[in-house]
């Protein structure tokens, strides 16, 4: 999906000077973060969104502050589908 943001002309350049020419990647980026920030997006879904792999996007998340989001309930899955694989 294309979303088109009409930025007025002075403010470009503001933006510009502060995220970089590529203000489509500074707001896909600025999306993810928010998006990971809130939980409404996984790991893998920021890695999807940014084209990173999800080493890569917990790498940029950590950059920005946000930790990984892991609770016990995942821990308790993971050590589930960690003992299923071994005694296969």
């Amino acid at each position: 999906m294309d979303i088109v943001i009409p930025i007025p002309e002075g403010i470009e350049v503001q933006l510009e000077a502060a995220f970089g020419r590529d203000l489509a990647r500074a707001a896909r980026e600025a999306l993810a973060i928010e998006g990971y920030r809130t939980e409404r997006l996984s790991l893998g879904q920021v890695a999807e969104l940014l084209g990173f792999s999800t080493l890569e996007a917990d790498k940029f998340l950590k950059e920005r502050g946000l930790p990984l989001l892991y609770a016990a309930d995942d821990l308790s899955r993971d050590r589930e589908t960690l003992k299923g694989a071994l005694t296969e």
